[in-house]
């Protein structure tokens, strides 16, 4: 086990880059993710539970996804969307989807908490990259009825499996990350969240992933347990999510190479 009383080196090559790329041929995990699933619940529980979370975000966005919402909601939104007296931005855009920061670190505390809603990649026609954070997090995935997220990485998943506990394994399988240079071949692990249920993920700090997901309703509830310490180290200017992100691809790839769960279901 790593010594927590090591000081790591920085990660980003320019600290404040909301879009900084690195080389996947070269890239290497630093560890694993590891999986746990927590619970099924029947489909009318887990609607008002992930709409719940939902519904704090799209309270919190500065621009709703349609000109009917967003005139209703502009007044409301506009404390989330500028700095406030910490210089924090609560509410942002990712690539994955719409997030809020809904309790903030502060002296003493290193730690914050996002609640993200996500995209349908089947809407958008897109999926999210490949990537990694300069600070590890710990998510909890939420999905309703008809939604299901597809958990990419570069390395295996260890799924923790406690019997008469665990309550499902979910599905795993392998496929060739899509859009690679001419010559390069790397081994995307992917993992199934299925619908009405909740599963966790422990990601180390510069570990690979990429959350994707088909249907309407899928959240996350993700703990930054260091993000505090990660700004310094990085010395960026500020907590912004794309910023302590390094992507391992140019270009959003098309939904075809994210959307096929039922293949494998």
């Amino acid at each position: 086990m790593p010594d927590p009383r090591a000081t790591p080196t920085t990660l980003k090559r320019r600290a404040d880059d909301d879009n900084e790329v690195h080389d996947v041929a070269e890239f290497r995990d630093a560890g694993r993710c590891v999986v746990t699933p927590v619970a099924e619940f029947p489909p009318e529980v887990a609607l008002v539970v992930v709409s719940a979370f939902a519904g704090i975000v799209d309270k919190a966005k500065a621009k709703a996804k349609a000109k009917a919402k967003a005139k209703a909601k502009a007044k409301d939104s506009d404390a989330a969307t500028t700095p406030d007296a910490e210089g924090l931005v609560r509410s942002q855009s990712f690539e994955e989807g719409d997030v809020y920061m809904i309790e903030a670190p502060f002296d003493g505390f290193f730690a914050d908490r996002y609640i993200m809603d996500f995209y349908n990649i089947e809407e958008r026609g897109i999926c999210s990259r490949m990537h990694l954070h300069t600070g590890l997090r710990f998510v909890r995935m939420m999905t309703g009825p008809g939604t299901r997220i597809r958990v990419g990485s570069l390395s295996p998943f260890e799924v923790t499996d406690v019997p008469g506990v665990t309550p499902f394994r979910p599905v795993t399988f392998e496929d060739d990350l899509p859009d690679m240079p001419d010559g390069v071949r790397r081994t995307r692990y992917n993992m199934i969240v299925p619908p009405c249920s909740f599963v966790d993920m422990q990601i180390p700090r510069g570990v690979s992933h990429q959350f994707n997901a088909i249907g309407e309703h899928a959240v996350i509830d993700s703990v930054h347990p260091e993000e505090s310490i990660e700004v310094l180290r990085e010395e960026m200017s500020g907590y912004k999510m794309m910023a302590q992100t390094i992507f391992l691809a140019d270009e959003l790839p098309t939904s075809e190479t994210c959307a096929d769960t039922t293949s494998v279901l």
